[in-house]
């Protein structure tokens, strides 16, 4: 089974810049990274007009663009796959993966704070979030669970890498 992590935070704390900082770190050292990224709005890969666009609108239920370097998969569905499905499913050949979001779901998570955001957490606030292994906080806090400095990406990368690939 594939190990797996997610950022979760109020929205516009910086999970982003961190994931991608820690990416960075973790590709460096070696391993294969897998991303999922949740949105909960609506979002195209396919632009009208682009060929890719024109097969979805036609119907097909599955469309796959390849190239030489990537590919992207268009499938349709009617309610979203669990995560646990879509890592089973899509992410088998790498090491961990690391999600974006997916605050309510059962996997490990390492909740990212920005104290001018927001004092309070999401997994440490009204509600105890078992499943929280760690904070990235650009403040000391006093929690149950270790927290790491938000603006260092290494720091981050080396909880994940003893927590789960070592």
């Amino acid at each position: 089974m594939v190990k797996a992590v997610s950022f979760v935070a109020k929205s516009g704390t910086g999970k982003t810049t961190l994931l991608e900082k820690v990416i960075v770190s973790l590709k460096a050292r070696g391993y294969k990274i897998g991303v999922i990224k949740h949105d909960a709005h609506r979002f195209d890969i396919d632009h009208p007009g682009k060929d890719s666009h024109r097969l979805t609108a036609a119907g097909a239920d599955t469309m796959l663009i390849s190239s030489p370097e990537k590919l992207a998969l268009v499938k349709k569905h009617r309610e979203a796959p669990a995560i646990e499905e879509l890592i089973e499913t899509y992410f088998s050949d790498v090491d961990i993966v690391l999600t974006e979001g997916f605050k309510k779901s059962g996997m490990p998570k390492i909740e990212v704070n920005r104290q001018e955001r927001s004092a309070t957490l999401l997994c440490r606030g009204e509600v105890t979030d078992p499943t929280l292994i760690a904070v990235a906080s650009d403040a000391p806090l006093e929690l149950d669970v270790p927290v790491l400095g938000l603006n260092d990406p290494e720091a981050v990368a080396d909880f994940i890498e003893k927590t789960f690939l070592q």
